[in-house]
């Protein structure tokens, strides 16, 4: 199949990131995958761009952003990042051409919660959902499973409980199941392959659908 296709990818370092990254850069459909990051990746591959930057350097670094998709995998941090980088960055790429939007959130997102958490996971849907691409994919994992590179003993504490409770989510509680990183990143990748509605959801039964 001929090379025809751009990447866009926010989060190339991280958890899902890492993962969705390596699999754009397999992809015979796609020409060149675009990566924004603070610092270079270990990585060399004649259809990676790596563009150095960060949220206060976005503005500046906007025609850069020209791609068909822009998946976006960013962890959290303070608001004005965890929620003004990601609607920043999928209006750029909007304005220079990308078609469809896919990014990580969270189980519950809603921006009308009481948690915090949730409800800034809530705001960027919506406001992402305002820009109004032809194709918005919200992935809404509950726990993301995994190994990751850095030790945190809380996260992985809480990841064994999970692995425990994971098989008495059932019927409509089993969008609170644990999906792993890796999993996450294939139905980010798959979903971008298939033919989709203009808006979609995506918990843990329709991920493991995309990765069958």
């Amino acid at each position: 199949m001929k090379n025809s296709k751009k990447a866009l990818l926010f989060g190339a370092s991280g958890f899902v990131g890492s993962y969705l990254l390596e699999q754009l850069l397999q992809d015979v459909e796609y020409e060149q995958v675009i990566t924004v990051v603070r610092t270079p990746l270990p990585i060399r591959h004649p259809k990676l761009h790596m563009i150095i930057g960060d949220y206060g350097t976005l503005p500046g670094l906007k025609d850069q952003l020209k791609a068909d998709e822009i998946f976006i995998t960013l962890g959290s941090g303070s608001y004005e990042v965890e929620h003004g980088y990601p609607v920043m960055a999928a209006s750029f790429a909007k304005e220079h051409g990308a078609k469809a939007v896919l990014i990580v959130t969270a189980v519950q997102a809603d921006p009308k919660s009481r948690s915090a958490y949730v409800r800034v996971k809530g705001e960027i849907e919506r406001d992402i959902l305002r820009l109004g691409f032809e194709h918005t994919h919200l992935f809404r994992p509950s726990m993301i499973m995994g190994h990751r590179p850095e030790f945190r003993p809380m996260e992985l504490a809480v990841m064994f409980i999970w692995r425990i409770i994971n098989p008495f989510f059932l019927g409509k509680m089993d969008k609170y199941k644990g999906t792993s990183a890796q999993d996450i990143a294939t139905a980010m990748h798959q979903a971008a392959k298939r033919p989709s509605d203009k808006v979609n959801f995506y918990y843990w039964k329709e991920m493991e659908d995309l990765n069958r």
